[in-house]
């Protein structure tokens, strides 16, 4: 009888640990895998309708269309070639404001600022097809939650959508 009950104790500490372990294991599996899909998912791009400079063009009268502050159009090829390092495809940065958005942000989250103005990357790939690429505000709006989550997350990704109507492909 005694021997019996050593090996159910035995067995029963064999699945403890084989079940600990292969839960540990799913947990660091879903980890490396959750990790590895974050660039992914914080950034949307899509491909342009448009040539480069007709996507540049139109992304301005857009956005100043649906009341946003076009604050800057920086562009990174002469920027970089300033100080000597050139970069054969074209990338422009159009950052974007609205005033009354980021004024609301920050009264109540001042260091969410490092994410302000929003900003636009148009982009030439290498072979020679135009992308935008934009922050996936949904996403990171609902890791800070609260009034950021309200504004990042509801006003301007609707605005967003707006200002990109016509200019992206489905």
């Amino acid at each position: 009888m005694e021997k019996t009950r050593k090996k159910v104790r035995k067995n029963i500490n064999q699945v403890v640990v084989s079940g600990t372990l292969g839960f540990i294991s799913g947990i660091l599996i879903f980890m490396l895998m959750a990790f590895s899909a974050m660039p992914a998912l914080m950034l949307k791009t899509k491909e342009s309708k448009l040539g480069f400079n007709e996507t540049v063009e139109s992304l301005q009268e857009s956005i100043e269309k649906n009341g946003w502050v076009v604050s800057t159009v920086m562009d990174m090829n002469k920027s970089m070639a300033k100080h000597g390092v050139e970069f054969g495809h074209r990338v422009k940065l159009i950052k974007l404001c609205k005033p009354d958005y980021a004024k609301s942000v920050l009264t109540s989250n001042r260091d969410v600022s490092v994410m302000m103005p929003c900003t636009f990357s148009v982009w030439e790939s290498d072979d020679g097809k135009v992308y935008l690429s934009r922050m996936n505000m949904s996403l990171m709006a609902k890791m800070f939650g609260g009034n950021v989550a309200k504004v990042m997350g509801g006003k301007v990704v609707k605005d967003e959508d707006k200002i990109l109507t016509g200019i992206l492909k489905d």
